[in-house]
């Protein structure tokens, strides 16, 4: 069963933009692979705490599909706000969210920008498109995502991410 952390989401309008910068060929430098028995787990980084989260939710998407879905004519965007007790509770509420978009609602993410966040909110907009297929082969299916050595740090001038995923 999967639990949702999400305060709010709502249709925003539909999408006719095209992605200016597709984040495909940034993926291997976004986030790095962690030995872990059993389960999957990634180190990201960022600049601050937007891009950070921003990077933690395309790793996540990368996983699943490989790559960056594109939208397509049935893309819409929707908003979302996100609660957690600290930066680590809502890392994985935030990333349970998107990983719900995906396992509960047939919603791949294509795009992300994160308007407003803290310690403990997290306000996006997603770039969401239907799951098909034939266009969004699964790679890995990942159950949750976990708190086991879970950790949200910043360092000298970066903020780095270690999350364990269920697969």
């Amino acid at each position: 069963m999967i639990k949702r952390y999400i305060e709010k989401v709502s249709v925003i309008d539909s999408c006719d933009k095209e992605i200016e910068e597709q984040p495909q060929a940034r993926m291997k430098k976004l986030y790095e692979l962690i030995n872990h028995t059993a389960d999957l787990g990634i180190k990201v980084e960022g600049n601050n705490l937007s891009q950070l989260f921003k990077n933690a939710a395309f790793a996540l998407i990368h996983l699943i599909f490989g790559q960056i879905p594109e939208p397509d004519e049935k893309a819409t965007n929707i908003s979302v706000s996100i609660k957690g007790e600290d930066l680590s509770d809502l890392m994985v509420n935030w990333l349970s969210e998107v990983l719900y978009l995906f396992e509960g609602e047939k919603k791949v993410v294509c795009d992300i920008e994160v308007r407003q966040i803290s310690e403990k909110k997290l306000y996006a907009i997603l770039t969401i498109t239907e799951f098909d297929r034939k266009k969004h082969p699964v790679q890995y299916e990942i159950k949750a995502v976990t708190y086991h050595q879970l950790s949200v740090v910043q360092k000298d001038s970066k903020w780095i991410a270690t999350i364990i995923f269920d697969v």
